[in-house]
Parts: structure tokens; C-alpha cells; sequence
């Protein structure tokens, strides 16, 4: 409610002068604003409670369903290539590593401010989850329609990328919302990668089963190294002492989930097998 107060009187000492600074008084704040007094009720405004609890159980949910995906794609990883463990923790990975992305991709639009770049890397989990798991399940590793539509994806999200490393780099400080110009610009370099690789499954006519399981298996394990990067050195990190954030062991998982991707990458190209590694389930 707003109420007006006029001295009737100058240099008067009367309590409500126009002469007096702005003072406060119980819950108003007293305003002048020429001759007259304004007050405005300055009382703390009530906290959106359903977005709070919409924000907090997206956290817990992303969290949780990304530890999940680390540990089934370690597993998948390390068991034999096209086992039936392989298979079934290959299907947990993909489901989990799906939703986590899909969620921090939300929690990036709603936490634009601190969470922007956490949208761009849901994106890409997203889209090298599923591209893979599409390359697992077809034969041939030609589904023309879901590819189109994976590369105007990663596009998009390649060309969003760009623009806000390019951003970055005109600020002062050369970050946006809280990261590097450079951070922007390695994800939009592995979107790039994805969608040059779309590119190519597009002007195919057909995969040859080598190719068509070494384009599964990379989009798999760079989906697996966003979710440890995510978990070791990423905001995940925060629950590790810092004697050990400090030590560089955090570093570990990143760098075995690439050197195994680049060995099994060699060995399936240029190895020699009898049978293909992945059949559809």
C-alpha cells in the first residue's frame, strides 16, 4: 500500500519533513519524492517454491541417473565386446546417459545464468547416445530419416557453440556465463566432429560392418567422456577433497575412456576378425 506524507510545515523538525533523508520505518521504506513521502513495502517477496523444487529434483534426478551411466559405460568398457553384459550394460548406459543429458540440457535453460553450457553438452550427449545406439541396432547403419534429423541437430548446436565461444572472446574477461571461450569451443569441436560424421553416413549408400561399429564406438565413448568429465572434473568434482582435485588423478578417467576408444578404433579397422563385434539384439 502506498501513502503520501506531506510536512505542512518547512524546517519544522516535523518528523515527516520533505527535508529529511529516506528513512525506514517498521516495513516500509520511506521514499522522498519532492514534497512528498512515498513508502514501499520492502518486506523479502515470497521465493517461487514450485520452480525451486522443479530445479532441485532435475539436479538430483541428472546426478543421479549420470552416475549410473559412468558406471555401466566403465562396465561396458571392460567387458568383452558383444557379450550379452556387454549388450545389457550397453542398453543401461544409453538410457541413463540419455535422460542425464536430456535434464542437464534443461536445467540449462532454466539456469541459463550459471548452467548455459550445460545445454550445449546435453545436445551433444544426447545426440551421440542415440546416433550410437541407432548404429548398434541397424545392420546396414543406414537410417537415412533419424540422421537428417541428428545432423540438423548437431548443426544447430555446432553453429550455437561457435557463436558463444566468438562471444566469449569479446568480453573482458573472455567467458560467458562462468566459462572459458575455449570450453566452448572444445564442445563445439566435438559437435563438429559428430556432424562431419553424420555428413558421411548420409552420402553412403550403405556401412560395412567395421565402419558401421567404429562409428558406434566412438560416439559412445565421447558420450562416455562427457559424463566423466561431468562427474571427476566437472562440477562433480566438488565432492572429492582437494588434495585429490588437486593431485590430477580426477584427470584418469578421461584420459583411459580416450586411449581405449583410439585402441579399439585401430583394432577394428585394421584388425582382423572373423565376425563382427555387434549384432542386433
Amino acid at each position: 500500500m502506498l501513502r503520501q506524507h506531506h510536512c505542512p510545515k518547512c524546517h519544522c523538525g516535523h518528523s515527516k519533513c520533505t527535508r529529511r533523508p529516506a528513512r525506514t520505518k517498521g516495513r516500509n521504506l520511506y521514499v522522498r519524492e519532492g514534497s512528498n513521502f512515498t513508502a514501499i513495502d520492502v518486506r523479502p517477496q515470497p521465493q517461487r517454491t514450485p520452480m525451486i523444487i522443479l530445479v532441485t529434483l532435475t539436479t538430483i534426478a541428472h546426478i543421479a541417473s549420470g552416475a549410473i551411466a559412468v558406471l555401466m559405460g566403465a562396465i561396458t568398457l571392460a567387458v568383452r565386446k558383444g557379450a550379452r553384459s556387454h549388450v545389457n550394460a550397453g542398453r543401461v548406459f544409453t538410457v541413463c546417459m540419455g535422460l542425464s543429458s536430456l535434464l542437464g540440457a534443461i536445467l540449462g535453460l532454466i539456469k541459463f545464468e550459471t548452467f548455459y553450457i550445460t545445454f550445449h553438452a546435453g545436445v551433444l550427449g544426447m545426440t551421440l547416445v542415440l546416433s550410437g545406439w541407432l548404429l548398434a541396432r541397424s545392420q546396414s547403419g543406414h537410417r537415412k530419416g533419424s540422421f537428417v534429423a541428428l545432423g540438423c541437430v548437431n548443426f544447430l548446436n555446432t553453429a550455437g557453440l561457435v557463436t558463444a565461444g566468438f562471444c566469449a572472446l569479446t568480453l573482458p574477461e573472455q567467458t560467458l556465463r562462468g566459462f572459458a571461450a575455449a570450453d566452448y569451443f572444445f564442445l563445439a569441436g566435438m559437435a563438429g566432429i559428430a556432424l562431419v560424421n553424420d555428413l558421411v553416413i548420409l552420402l553412403r549408400k550403405a556401412l560395412s560392418d567395421r565402419h558401421r561399429i567404429a562409428q558406434h564406438l566412438w560416439r559412445m565413448c565421447l558420450g562416455f567422456f562427457i559424463a566423466a568429465g561431468s562427474a571427476f572434473t566437472g562440477p562433480g568434482a566438488s565432492i572429492f577433497p582437494k588434495v585429490v582435485r588437486d593431485s590430477g588423478l580426477l584427470s584418469l578417467p578421461e584420459f583411459t575412456i580416450i586411449a581405449l576408444m583410439l585402441f579399439w578404433l585401430v583394432r577394428i579397422l585394421f584388425g582382423r576378425r572373423r565376425r563382427p563385434l555387434l549384432t542386433r539384439h
